[in-house]
């Protein structure tokens, strides 16, 4: 896969100013100056963020998880950049559950990884935290040399005094810098002098994992501990109503059997043993309460909603006195299924319950609203469950469960056995398939009409989508955001516009998908965009062009995407591209795929051109592999990802009925970075919602058939 990272020169580093935060003298507070809980044999801990010891080792501590993203090595770019510390001394430690020290800036009181929000929230913080350190160092180099504190550099894990030709490693100033006072302010590095910051450093994890020493949930190992599976019931709200254990009781290293509302779980000395013994239960189930949709009556009920008015999101202009005018109307309907995060690593957790405590082992994604349901759980305070972050093996949002539900479940079963020995819960990849949290199922139902000069004149978008808040969605007024972003802040001008919203109340759990709502509005409005350009007879490029002009960003990447996909140059026979481009969590990403089609009327995804303007580039080797990880993600869904119900039950079960993406139907990604002054944006997320838009788009193109349902699968 090609990468074309546009690098910025001094000039654009020197024009970044405010918004990188280069030469300022910034006040953001760093709570609780020094790190609470550092080890005792660590002589300097300044702040929570960052512990040196004598050895120079430079200890970065991560308040956000690390699930593959990359976010550990961004982390400790920011702080060893204003540290000048030696990359290669860098170590980071998750941090432990805290947000009155780690709290997710963007979120308020509330620790947690997600909203592609990591390396923005923690943008300056961390830089802040490496700055103090530094100065520390070299305050105490100062003092012990007799000297300015402004005639003496740091670099590389060294501090100098040119004068006098002095230097000292870090690790012989920590005992002198950690009884200094810590300063209140402290100035960053301008632009320019990034040693770091723009660099493709090698990411902080890759040799742990790449040998097999990565510890995560799945390889956690406590003496003592004993593993759980799940028996969930069949259908959502359904509960055990007869229970014939016997058999499981009986299996080779059971310990336990142990019957919950939510299911029961079989608890042995290994998985393999308790997931023989879940094999022998014998179970009937309550489905009184029980959620029994099909999918294709969900299907034809989203139809029917979609086709009458419903809350209004955005009404500007008249938009039915438009449409009523028109001479001629466009109309589409586009569908997504429920998704399944179908992460490489199935939910799990380890507890250990104490009398007054209670400790748990995982990849926690959301640390503040579980350490709160556990504690209320258990009738303690959140301070009194401890949280230990651990890799985790992907997660999609999917370790980010609203209700904490495999977190508490695992609870419960300690709870219930009572010994105080820690035991690790176990999902399988069916548990997780079927286990609910998808993306919602969406409908968009479009009207659209152009005027003379073949601009669009009206616009009317109505949307048939689950609240991941449940009920109504309906706080205070305001409707779930994630059933409307991206359509209801459309960014085409349009002379009347009107987007609406229908909100089903389904008992079908549901829960953020990577990109969240982007996922399926990107979808409708950059399948319906093309389609009037269509209608108009413009070229899909030239027509966005127009209606984006005031847009400087989403044209940037329109325009790079264009340009390096060589858009309206030939193509071999049977090839065609097609484009999409989209917004989100604050990141503007433009995509444009390039399709072959066989005799047989099938299709293979040639190459993606991917261009992104994320602000500043922290690393552009991570860049780079978020979008290219976001594209096969994302060309995963649009090719296969579909979870079905029938009578309530869930059809799919593992990657042999909902097939993720081979190796062999992975495109060529190139990748190519927009220089910008802005501060950093988020990129786990953005990659993923313009690529299926795009590839509908291109399928028109070479087949002249448009192609508004996913998966691509289930098109006649």
């Amino acid at each position: 896969m090609n990468s074309s990272i546009v690098k910025l020169g001094r000039r654009d580093f020197l024009k970044a100013g405010l918004a990188a935060g280069g030469g300022l003298l910034l006040g953001l507070r760093l709570d609780h100056a020094r790190a609470l809980d550092a080890p005792t044999d660590v002589p300097f801990a300044p702040n929570a963020f960052v512990r040196i010891a004598d050895d120079d080792s430079v200890t970065v501590i991560a308040k956000h998880l690390e699930m593959g993203q990359g976010v550990h090595t961004g982390l400790a770019t920011l702080l060893a950049e204003e540290l000048d510390a030696d990359w290669a001394q860098v170590r980071i430690e998750a941090a432990p559950a805290d947000a009155s020290r780690y709290n997710n800036l963007n979120w308020g009181p509330a620790q947690g990884t997600g909203g592609s929000s990591s390396i923005n929230n923690a943008w300056q913080q961390m830089r802040e935290a490496g700055a103090t350190a530094r100065a520390m160092l070299v305050a105490a180099a100062a003092e012990q040399w007799q000297v300015a504190a402004g005639e003496i550099t740091v670099s590389n894990g060294r501090v100098r005094h040119a004068a006098s030709q002095r230097e000292s490693r870090f690790g012989a100033l920590v005992s002198a810098a950690a009884r200094l006072p810590v300063p209140a302010k402290v100035a960053l590095k301008s632009p320019q002098d990034f040693v770091y910051i723009g660099r493709p450093l090698p990411r902080t994890d890759g040799a742990t994992k790449s040998r097999g020493a990565a510890q995560y949930t799945i390889d956690m190992r406590l003496p003592g501990m004993r593993t759980a599976v799940m028996l969930h019931p069949p259908r959502f709200g359904a509960t055990p109503a007869t229970v014939d254990d016997s058999a499981a009781r009986a299996s080779v290293g059971v310990h336990a059997v142990l019957r919950f509302d939510e299911g029961v779980a079989v608890v042995a000395d290994s998985f393999w043993h308790a997931l023989r013994g879940r094999e022998a239960l014998k179970v009937s189930w309550n489905d009184s309460t029980a959620v029994k949709l099909d999918s294709d009556a969900q299907r034809h009920d989203y139809r029917e909603r979609a086709a009458r008015a419903g809350f209004a999101l955005r009404n500007d202009g008249d938009t039915a006195a438009a449409l009523s005018k028109a001479s001629s109307v466009i109309e589409a309907l586009y569908e997504v299924p429920y998704l399944a995060h179908a992460s490489l690593e199935p939910m799990n957790c380890v507890a250990q319950l104490g009398k007054d405590a209670c400790e748990l082992w995982y990849g926690a994604q959301s640390l503040t609203s579980d350490q709160a349901k556990v504690a209320a759980l258990l009738g303690m305070a959140p301070g009194q469950v401890k949280i230990n972050q651990l890799f985790a093996g992907g997660s999609f949002g999917r370790r980010a469960d609203i209700g904490a539900g495999y977190v508490l479940e695992t609870v419960r079963i300690a709870q219930a056995l009572g010994d105080g020995l820690p035991v690790k819960l176990q999902w399988t990849r069916e548990d997780d398939m079927r286990g609910g949290r998808y993306r919602p199922a969406a409908t968009h139902a479009l009207r659209g009409a152009l005027d003379e000069d073949g601009g669009v004149l009206a616009w009317q978008q109505r949307i048939v989508c689950q609240s991941l808040w449940g009920g109504d969605g309906l706080r205070g007024g305001k409707l779930d955001r994630t059933i409307h972003e991206g359509a209801s802040d459309l960014p085409y001008r349009v002379a009347n516009l009107s987007v609406e919203a229908h909100v089903p109340d389904l008992a079908i759990p549901v829960l953020w998908w990577r990109s969240v709502g982007h996922t399926h509005t990107a979808f409708a409005v950059e399948c319906f965009i093309d389609e009037l350009a269509h209608a108009a007879g413009k070229d899909v490029v030239a027509f966005r062009r127009r209606l984006l002009r005031d847009d400087a960003r989403r044209l940037g990447v329109l325009n790079l995407a264009a340009e390096k996909s060589a858009w309206g140059a030939a193509l071999p026979t049977g090839h065609a591209r097609g484009i999409a481009v989209h917004r989100s969590f604050g990141t503007w990403v433009a995509e444009v795929v390039e399709v072959s089609t066989a005799a047989d009327g099938g299709f293979k995804v040639e190459r993606v051109t991917v261009a992104v303007d994320c602000g500043l580039a922290i690393n552009p080797d991570v860049i780079r592999a978020q979008m290219e990880g976001g594209v096969g993600y994302a060309l995963s869904a649009a090719l296969g990802g579909e979870i079905t119900l029938k009578d309530g039950v869930v059809q799919e079960s593992n990657f042999d009925d909902y097939p993720l993406l081979r190796m062999a139907q992975m495109p060529v990604v190139d990748v190519h970075i927009v220089p910008s002054n802005e501060a950093p944006s988020g990129v786990g997320e953005p990659g993923v919602p313009p690529l299926a838009p795009a590839l509908a788009n291109a399928l028109f193109a070479a087949t002249g058939k448009r192609w508004r349902r996913l998966p691509f699968s289930v098109q006649a």
